[in-house]
């Protein structure tokens, strides 16, 4: 799937205004309008297909991103994001349908953002100690980055705060279910989702 932003020829951290103006003078120079009886003209359609697809991604990306979310919700990464597209189906909550893409992704590519969404894969399924352990090679990988350290953060605080004497851990799945369970767990997301853009979950 092509990234929507080398389409439009634009930079992911570009405003909304610039995306708009990319696209209109796109749109200007491949209008079907322009190459009526032009042997170019079934090119310059499937070009203009291409950037009102690419426009209308990038549109909803930020949309999406501006509402409610979790881990894999931060916009400029989303946005720049080699796995957007994967980003998009966690945030939609089709979790299989996203591990399965990046289970399919060659190992020589699975960067620190490949484990930071497959730590989010295995928070959505409440797997804490595989996502704590994805969160935190994100972090070795690149430790500079915002959104993973965040992550890692709020399930430190989790492991730390949130978890009750009796919960027990069977192949590195948190298991084990409590009134503190339910509580922690939401705090946490509500938490995530106010520091990676969204306007709480709750």
């Amino acid at each position: 799937m092509s990234d929507p932003y080398k389409v439009l020829g634009v930079s992911p951290s570009e405003s909304d205004e610039r995306i708009k103006a990319a696209y209109r003078e796109l749109a200007r120079k491949y209008h079907p309008d322009s190459y009526a009886g032009n042997p170019l003209s079934d090119l310059a359609s499937e070009k203009m297909k291409e950037i009102n697809q690419a426009y209308d991604q990038i549109m909803a990306l930020r949309r999406d991103n501006g509402g409610r979310g979790g881990f894999a919700q931060s916009t400029a990464s989303a946005s720049s994001s080699q796995f957007w597209d994967i980003r998009r189906l966690i945030n939609e909550g089709r979790i299989s349908e996203a591990e399965e893409l990046l289970d399919g992704v060659q190992r020589h590519v699975r960067d620190a953002e490949w484990h930071f969404l497959k730590g989010s894969i295995q928070y959505a399924r409440g797997w804490m100690e595989d996502a704590y352990d994805s969160f935190s090679r994100a972090c070795e990988m690149n430790p500079h980055n915002k959104e993973y350290r965040a992550a890692l953060s709020q399930l430190q605080w989790q492991r730390n705060n949130g978890r009750p004497q009796n919960a027990y851990h069977t192949g590195g799945r948190m298991g084990g279910c409590s009134c503190c369970d339910v509580c922690a767990a939401c705090m946490c997301a509500d938490c995530l989702c106010g520091c990676l853009g969204g306007n709480g979950c709750c």
